[in-house]
This record gives structure tokens, C-alpha cells and sequence, in this order.
């Protein structure tokens, strides 16, 4: 499976979806209008190993809420992901069993290079 979460008016979202060239045969789920189900959050957790990491510490709310100043735990996180769209940490993008969370350089660079990866992989398995 290839999808990303993203949020149509983050401009680092657009950013990232334009300059990796993300392709039609991801599925595209923009989370405010249709946000991240339970289910969906779950299977996020099973990849990633905790809802922490999704969690966006640099949310507007996250401030708002004065969350820092208070002990989160992991149904914490999750219960805010659910609640409010900006609590997931975004974009996030599942190709496989792999997952990229976040828009630092170190994770977009990760990104990058597994789609480079899928291309060559997939041009290969093309003879002409």
C-alpha cells in the first residue's frame, strides 16, 4: 500500500508531495476533510511503534492546551490525534511496511530514497 496523510492547506505538505513527485497510485487522505478514523490511527501505531511519534508536539493547540506542561501517555496521543486533525505529526506517508512521519530533512531525505528505490525496482522489472 502507498498512502499519505497531509493536509491540503499546510504549504510544507504541498511542498513535499510536489518536490517528491508523489505519484497518482498513492492514496491521497487530506485529514481535515475526512480525518483519521481509529482503525486507521491503530494500523499508523503498528508501523510506527507508538502514537507519541505521530503526535505533532509543534501543533498550535499543543501550545493552546498547555500539553507540554503535562504527563502524556499513549492513549493521550492518541486520544488528541483522534480529536483534532493538527495533532498528527504530518505528512505521513506509508509505502509498504514503511513509514515516514514528519517533514524534517532527515525524513524526507529517508522518503526520497526509498521512492527512487521503487522506481529503479520498478523500471527493472519492465523489460523492454
Amino acid at each position: 500500500m502507498k498512502k499519505i496523510y497531509y493536509l491540503k492547506t499546510c504549504n510544507t505538505c504541498s511542498r513535499i508531495i510536489k518536490e517528491l513527485n508523489i505519484s497518482s497510485d498513492f492514496i491521497f487522505q487530506e485529514i481535515k476533510s475526512e480525518p483519521i478514523t481509529v482503525d486507521q490511527l491503530e494500523g499508523l501505531k503498528t508501523i510506527a511503534g507508538s502514537y507519541e511519534v505521530l503526535f505533532s508536539k509543534r501543533a498550535k493547540l499543543y501550545k493552546e492546551m498547555d500539553l507540554k506542561n503535562q504527563k502524556l501517555e499513549e492513549r493521550d496521543y492518541k486520544h488528541y490525534i483522534l480529536e483534532h486533525y493538527t495533532f498528527l505529526s504530518r505528512p505521513v506517508v506509508i509505502i509498504e511496511d514503511k513509514i515516514f512521519i514528519g517533514n524534517s530533512k532527515k525524513t524526507i531525505e529517508a522518503l526520497r530514497a526509498v521512492l527512487i528505490e521503487k522506481k529503479i525496482s520498478k523500471i527493472n522489472s519492465n523489460p523492454l
